[in-house]
């Protein structure tokens, strides 16, 4: 069982009217229910981030055919769509949030819609939700100095911990992005596990500091979606993904070397 392959479903906004920024990665209130009905029907058992990790650390056997529901930034609508959908299965999740862009006193005004406030977030924590990480404004974490760096993970740990009371264990890292350094970062900051994208399923053998997991969007069908969570078909579903990630890695990787020569970023 510590070999199972495990898909991690990522989400972010769940709405019938996003903006033009967050509308191709969100799904709709009725997409989402389908999925977590069909979750429900294939006999499937969510997990929290936390709970997965903790299997695979002390090497217990997962429940029967986990899946992890996980939610990144921390939009309105995983509260006013996605919870009641979650409670009525008796499903838990996890729900990153980049406390900069909550509604509340950390406000930074850099959010992309309509955001969670923290009476919201209280109330998904209450209701079994994990809480984790997302950094503080959801910048490149790779492609930050050492001290800018720390103080996205440490200023997010100690912001959630302050307004929840509960310190989160579990973070994501801001578009998927990381490296060793950040990872290294991740770790030292007090975060037990941390989640990346890749678009495949998350293995013990990834560590508990790169886990993938698979989008879920607006363009997922019916069929795409039972694929994602019967780990089918991967590389078929994602292959526009990974051609635009390959891209887009060329780019990156100019724009790192234009940098001026300094402290190594790795």
């Amino acid at each position: 069982m510590n070999d199972v392959r495990v898909p991690i479903l990522m989400y972010h906004a769940v709405s019938d009217r996003p903006n033009e920024a967050t509308r191709a990665l969100s799904v709709t209130p009725k997409a989402f229910a389908g999925q977590m009905a069909a979750i429900a029907g294939r006999g499937l058992t969510p997990v929290t981030t936390a709970e997965l990790a903790a299997h695979w650390r002390s090497g217990r056997p997962l429940p029967a055919r986990p899946v992890l529901v996980t939610f990144d930034d921390g939009y309105e609508g995983v509260h006013r769509h996605a919870l009641p959908v979650l409670a009525a299965h008796g499903f838990p999740a996890t729900v990153f949030v980049s406390t900069g862009w909550l509604r509340g006193p950390h406000d930074n005004g850099g959010a992309l819609d309509t955001m969670l406030d923290w009476d919201q977030v209280r109330e998904l924590a209450g209701a079994g939700v994990e809480i984790g990480g997302h950094s503080h404004s959801h910048p490149q974490l790779d492609r930050l100095d050492e001290d800018r760096l720390r103080s996205e993970l440490i200023l997010c740990k100690e912001i959630v911990s302050d307004l929840l009371g509960t310190v989160p264990a579990s973070f994501a890292y801001p578009y998927g992005y990381s490296s060793r350094r950040v990872r290294e970062a991740v770790r030292e900051t007090g975060y037990a596990q941390a989640l990346a994208v890749g678009n495949g399923l998350a293995r013990r053998a990834q560590g508990p500091y790169a886990l993938r997991r698979v989008t879920v969007r607006r363009s997922t069908s019916a069929a795409d979606f039972a694929r994602l969570v019967e780990g089918r078909s991967l590389a078929r579903v994602f292959a526009r993904d990974r051609a635009l990630t390959k891209g887009y890695a060329v780019v990156r990787r100019a724009r790192q070397a234009a940098r001026p020569t300094g402290r190594p970023r790795d």
